[in-house]
């Protein structure tokens, strides 16, 4: 029987964001500001993962993020799972799912859209979650999701 050793140490209350692409792991600390929070972070890089292969993991001590810090993480990336961590134990866990609207989270692409001219926030829609398509509600122009800039 093979020995299993724990890479990163648990945490009493918090989340752990875990099967984070590996590439998009230090996007996701950044999106979500974790290298400016207060509390004990850890975060994993390239850690070996039956279900991806490679992966990233952050656990953020005494964190649970907000809809609006999810629907940003979904952009960045989706499927991500989020496990709350309560006393030491998961006591929920959920899989990051793209909405279906986002607004105010990517920028519009068009320079001529009126959301790159007017203080107002973007709203995207979803048209195609497979794909990664997103409309602009303003310009009606279409964007790759893994090409957008956050706003």
């Amino acid at each position: 029987m093979a020995k299993k050793e724990m890479l990163v140490a648990a945490i009493q209350n918090g989340t752990v964001i875990d099967h984070i692409p590996t590439e998009k792991t230090f996007q996701v600390v950044s999106l979500l500001n974790i290298d400016k929070m207060e509390t004990h972070v850890t975060i994993g890089y390239n850690l070996y993962s039956k279900k991806v292969g490679m992966k990233g993991i952050i656990k953020v001590e005494d964190k649970f993020f907000t809809d609006d810090e999810i629907s940003r993480l979904s952009v960045v990336a989706p499927k991500v799972v989020l496990n709350i961590i309560k006393d030491y134990e998961v006591v929920e866990k959920k899989t990051v799912e793209t909405p279906d609207k986002l607004v105010g989270i990517v920028k519009c692409n068009n320079p001529k859209c009126i959301t790159n001219n007017e203080p107002m926030n973007t709203v995207f829609n979803i048209v195609d979650k497979e794909r990664g398509t997103l409309k602009c509600h303003y310009c009606e122009m279409e964007q790759d999701i893994n090409k957008v800039e956050l706003v």
